[in-house]
Order: structure tokens, then C-alpha cells, then sequence
């Protein structure tokens, strides 16, 4: 899969001052899983080093001008924004990581000042703001917020949940693999919303006697609204007492009384994620229950990336 990402997260020294801001998350373990489309339109436009710039909003208009000086960059640099947007378009990506605070690239961290020099606001950089009119449908974030781990874990399930589906769409010929497909995600899409879930099984179960390929496209319209959303403890909390539920019958009462112990101390934030994920799939392996161990939800990205092993990672 390929990410489009501000270059100088990925150790290459085009900030202003010519160093860079390598962000290792990225480079060490993202880099296992994604092929980046680095972009810098400030290293477009100026060169490396340049002139520190800032963001001003002159009566509404936002203009980009030089810290040391107020000359006006902004043609130069819009004419460069625009000139790396064309050059990603031409990519399949299927995500954007920007930098933050930076008046180009910040993801609504942006400082915007009075032409007198005081800070007002907080606002996307100007190549932020193209991208969004451009890649609406994308996931979006800047390396700054992906220190949250819940904020980190949401981006990096949404981005693998869109590439799972986009395998989907070039592989499935018929209604049984959307079925299959539904079935395999049933809990992780459960976990972001019950509602557009239970939407999506209406269009899976085709009551509408509706064509394969138009029956696909009203699904992934509502899948990638689902998998947008965010996580919360309450809804993972009621996905893992639902899976729980699958081993009432097979399992001892200290096993599962274990679980739902691990499951409540979760929910109160006692332990992280992966204790009760963990003993579900430990569960799951031992009493061969086929239908939890294919479910995305108790591994949707891989598992070094280990996103759910700090208490941070639910809210």
C-alpha cells in the first residue's frame, strides 16, 4: 500500500533550516507494510535551506510571507502545492501523514497571525487544505497526533481496513465472498458503529434483488463511512462480552470468568487492549472456534505494530 508523506518525517533534510524530523514509527515500522510518496512544497518552490515563513490572515485571505522580511511566497507556493497534488494523484495512495505545526503541511495545527505579528488561531497548512479538497475520502493525520495511541490505532485500522476491502473488490465475483467478507469483519465494523453495520447486512443479505457490482458499491459506500469512525472502550467493551459469549459452552467457569474479569478491567482502564484480545485468541485456538480466530477485529493490522499495548489506546 502507499502513503503519501511529508519528507522530511522520513529523515530526508528538506525542512527550512535543512535538517529533517524523522519520525521512527514510520520509518522502522510503518516502512515494513507501506511504500511512501514523500512531498515537500516548500522544497519544491525554495530549495533547502530557505526562509522561515508563516501563515497571516489579511482580511479573510489567508497569505503565506516570510518571517524575516512579510514578502508574500504564497503564488509561488500555491503554484508548487498544486504541482505535487498532480504528481500524488497519479498514485493509488491510500493515506496522507503530514507534519505538524508546519504553514504548509500542518494537519489543524497551523499557527495563523495578524499581519501585526500576534497568533489568533490554529489552522491547516496550505498543502493540508488542498488535500483535503483533493483526497476527501482519504484518511488523514499529521506525526503529531499519532503519539495518541488511540488517535495512532484508529489511522493505522483505518488504513488497513480500506486496503482489506480494496483486495476484496479486485478478487470477489459473487455474493458468497460479500458474505464471507461481512462475516470476517463482523466485529471489527460492530466496534466503530452497531448502526452501519446492521445497514451493511441489509445490503449483504441483497433484499433488494440488486446487480453484484451495484450491490458492492452501495456496501463499500457505507463500509468506508464505518471504518472511519473511531473506537471507543463502551463499544469495544460490548464486541468483547459478545465474543466472550462464544465459549459459555465449551470453556471451564474459572476460564471464562478470567476473561470477563480481563474484559472489565479493560473497560475501567486497569489493563490495555491486547490482555483480553490475547486471552480471546489463546480461547479461540484451544476449543478450535474457526469463526473467532478469522474475525479482523482481534488482529486488523499486524501485530508488531503493537498499537494496543499501552491503556492509552481506548477513550
Amino acid at each position: 500500500m502507499k502513503i503519501a508523506i511529508s519528507s522530511c518525517l522520513l529523515g530526508n533534510k528538506v525542512r527550512y533550516d535543512g535538517q529533517d524530523k524523522c519520525n521512527k514509527f514510520i520509518t522502522n515500522l510503518l516502512a515494513k507494510y507501506a511504500t511512501f510518496i514523500p512531498f515537500c512544497p516548500e522544497d519544491l518552490a525554495f530549495g533547502t535551506p530557505r526562509e522561515s515563513m508563516r501563515l497571516v490572515d489579511m482580511n479573510g485571505k489567508i497569505r503565506v510571507v516570510s518571517n524575516k522580511d512579510s514578502k508574500d511566497f504564497t503564488a509561488k507556493l500555491q503554484e508548487c502545492v498544486k504541482a505535487e497534488i498532480a504528481r500524488i494523484q497519479k498514485e493509488d495512495i491510500c493515506a496522507i501523514i503530514f507534519k505538524s505545526k508546519s504553514p504548509s503541511c500542518g494537519f489543524k495545527s497551523a499557527k495563523l497571525y495578524l499581519p501585526n505579528g500576534h497568533p489568533v488561531d490554529k489552522t491547516d497548512g496550505v498543502f493540508t487544505f488542498t488535500c483535503k479538497e483533493h483526497f476527501s475520502h482519504l484518511p488523514m493525520e499529521e506525526e503529531a497526533r499519532l503519539i495518541d495511541p488511540w488517535l495512532r490505532e484508529n489511522f493505522i485500522m483505518h488504513i488497513f481496513s480500506l486496503e482489506r476491502f480494496k483486495k476484496f473488490q479486485k478478487e470477489a465475483k459473487g455474493f458468497n465472498e460479500l458474505v464471507l467478507f461481512h462475516t470476517k469483519n463482523k466485529f471489527l465494523l460492530q466496534s466503530k458503529s452497531e448502526q452501519l453495520y446492521r445497514e451493511l447486512g441489509l445490503i449483504v443479505a441483497n433484499s433488494k434483488k440488486l446487480p453484484f457490482d451495484e450491490a458492492v458499491s452501495n456496501y463499500e459506500r457505507i463500509y468506508k463511512q464505518t471504518v472511519k469512525k473511531m473506537s471507543s472502550i463502551q463499544k469495544t467493551h460490548n464486541v468483547l462480552e459478545h465474543m466472550a459469549g462464544f465459549f459459555k459452552n465449551c470453556s471451564s467457569k474459572g476460564e471464562l470468568a478470567l476473561l470477563r474479569l480481563m474484559i472489565e478491567q479493560y473497560a475501567n482502564n486497569l489493563v490495555p487492549l491486547i490482555t483480553p484480545v490475547s486471552a480471546i485468541l489463546l480461547l479461540a485456538h484451544k476449543y478450535k472456534i474457526e469463526y473467532l480466530l478469522n474475525q479482523t477485529f482481534l488482529q486488523p493490522y499486524p501485530k508488531d505494530l503493537a498499537l494496543r499495548s499501552s491503556i492509552e489506546v481506548g477513550k
